[in-house]
């Protein structure tokens, strides 16, 4: 997954920014990034402060690692079943 070049108090700064009344397009053009990555932002991180959303990365990285551990499972238990079916 890439990494943000952003931390997250940078994201909270600039979307405070932006309530503050700051133009959208000129914060872009501050921070050298496109108004699509703003407008992510606003939708995935709006009303939280930074705790919130480094919890949330947490709980991301965790619920990711758990998908994982799932797959790995689920094809694990297909193969036994192929496995002694064919006997």
């Amino acid at each position: 997954m890439k990494k943000s070049r952003f931390t997250d108090a940078q994201i909270m700064g600039i979307l405070r920014q932006a309530e503050e009344g700051i133009p959208v397009l000129t914060l872009c053009r501050e921070h050298q990034m496109s108004s699509a990555t703003f407008y992510k932002w606003r939708a995935k991180y709006g009303g939280m402060d930074a705790s919130m959303i480094s919890e949330m990365k947490g709980l991301e990285d965790e619920n990711r690692r758990l998908k994982k551990m799932f797959a790995e499972l689920s094809m694990q238990n297909e193969l036994l079943k192929e496995a002694l079916g064919k006997k």
